[in-house]
């Protein structure tokens, strides 16, 4: 007779799905019952772990999938690998500090902007990703509707907010006071990240009035860390390298 332990629709824990595989491996190595008993428990808190991991990583709403390790430091030397593996840790996220990234399209400003926020939010941390224009025009149909308030909370709560294509496009006025409305409900309390292909001296094309570009510049730089990725694309250069093989092939 079948016998249901858990309720329709009801995730079975790690342990049970895994329990003849782990109680066959306990018994070539002859451990004792508390043994087995140790294995079983610390089996299923690295499974619930790595559930939760997924889940804030799946939240965070990251458009690809980047890893550090995935990450070719020898392209661009530009890039220090001790500093991003030193970002990798979350201290600065622990303190609420911001994060600049600013170089040309295709030197890794993006996959390095996606993979920190990965390992923060494998730490613990509650991220969220969002281009650049698409925040900014959440905050203007929730202020033409009201909810502007409420939505300016909600990312509040994030850990860490990810903007990235900051610099793409010009911003009106509107658009840009409640960006910065955005960075100051943060400002010393979360942390921002951003990724730019525009130098800080090019960000007037962005934000036009020249006082509110230099507010949200120093809001977005005080305290934090800025790497610059340079102007050479290493995507660019993998592909040409392709080509000039596949020609000499």
């Amino acid at each position: 007779m079948h016998v249901q332990l858990y309720p329709a629709g009801h995730i079975r824990p790690y342990v049970d799905t895994q329990f003849s595989d782990l109680a066959e491996t306990a018994g070539h190595e002859q451990m004792s019952y508390l043994g087995l008993l140790a294995e079983f428990l610390l089996a299923e808190c690295d499974d619930r772990a790595r559930c939760r991991s997924e889940r804030r990583i799946k939240a965070a709403c990251f458009p690809r999938d980047k890893s550090l390790r995935k990450f070719d430091f020898d392209a661009n030397p530009n890039i220090d690998a001790a500093m991003i593996h030193t970002l990798a840790k979350c201290e600065w996220i622990r303190k609420g500090l911001p994060l600049c990234l600013i170089g040309d399209s295709g030197t890794g400003k993006s996959h390095l902007l996606i993979a920190l926020g990965s390992e923060a939010a494998m730490a613990g941390y509650r991220v969220k990703y969002v281009l650049a224009t698409k925040r900014v025009n959440e905050l203007v149909e929730a202020a033409d509707e009201k909810q502007l308030t409420k939505t300016i909370a909600r990312y509040g709560r994030v850990d860490l907010l990810y903007i990235d294509e900051l610099g793409y496009m010009e911003l009106d006025r509107r658009g840009a006071e409640l960006l910065f409305q955005v960075l100051t409900e943060r400002e010393e309390k979360n942390s921002v990240a951003i990724a730019s292909n525009e130098s800080f001296s090019g960000w007037t094309k962005t934000f036009t009035d020249p006082r509110l570009c230099a507010v949200i510049v120093d809001r977005l730089t005080f305290g934090g860390t800025i790497i610059e990725t340079g102007t050479d694309s290493y995507r660019l250069a993998t592909t040409r390298a392709r080509a000039e093989q596949q020609s000499l092939g």
